[in-house]
């Protein structure tokens, strides 16, 4: 299987004023690609693995019959990836509410407020690079948590729900250190609710 990059649904232009449409498209052209490729020059050298989706390889990664430096690229890569891809649906130009995470999400934090002050808070305190996720947990109840570097929560057997890249290459060339604005302003394309 050859990893590609996924179809964006929207322009680079189209978040603007929030994110800018030259960091769009250096994000998306340029890291994200480079992922992909990173991804597939390692498993172009383990034919074996060619039928294993990539969220199998992530979540057993330490078992896979491969050198150790390759596991890690398969990790960083693989990661990246599969968080971009993730983090490219949970923005949108759009709005599309979903009524039944909403109301999960106002039940398990008492309020979206609430929800977005602690998801808020967990991003921008997160030290270095990294993301911070929306998952469903082991007990399928919602949960915030940030990872450092292309870690996934699928790794912990959590299922993401919504990502944000705080890469500082998702915000640097608008916000440059001004990570807090960064998020503040990201809730406005954060296309759940």
């Amino acid at each position: 299987m050859k990893y590609e990059l996924p179809k964006l649904e929207y322009g680079f232009d189209a978040l603007e004023p929030y994110i800018d449409a030259r960091t769009m498209e250096i994000h998306y052209t340029k890291h994200h690609q480079g992922y992909v490729d990173k991804l597939n020059a390692v498993l172009e050298k383990y034919p074996e693995l060619a039928e294993r989706n990539l969220e199998d390889l992530i979540k057993n990664a330490a078992d896979l019959p491969m050198t150790e430096s390759d596991r890690l690229a398969l990790l960083h890569n693989g990661g990246g990836h599969l968080n971009h891809s993730l983090f490219w649906q949970t923005i949108s130009p759009e709005k599309k509410t979903d009524e039944s995470l909403k109301s999960e999400i106002e039940k398990k934090f008492g309020s979206v407020e609430e929800f977005k002050k602690q998801f808020s808070q967990a991003a921008s305190s997160h030290f270095a690079s990294g993301w911070t996720w929306l998952v469903r947990d082991e007990n399928g109840e919602p949960a915030v948590y940030s990872l450092p570097n292309h870690e996934s929560p699928i790794a912990k057997n959590h299922k993401p729900i919504a990502v944000l890249d705080v890469w500082e290459h998702a915000y640097y060339l608008k916000y440059q250190n001004r990570r807090p604005e960064y998020i503040e302003n990201w809730w406005n394309v954060f296309k759940f609710f």
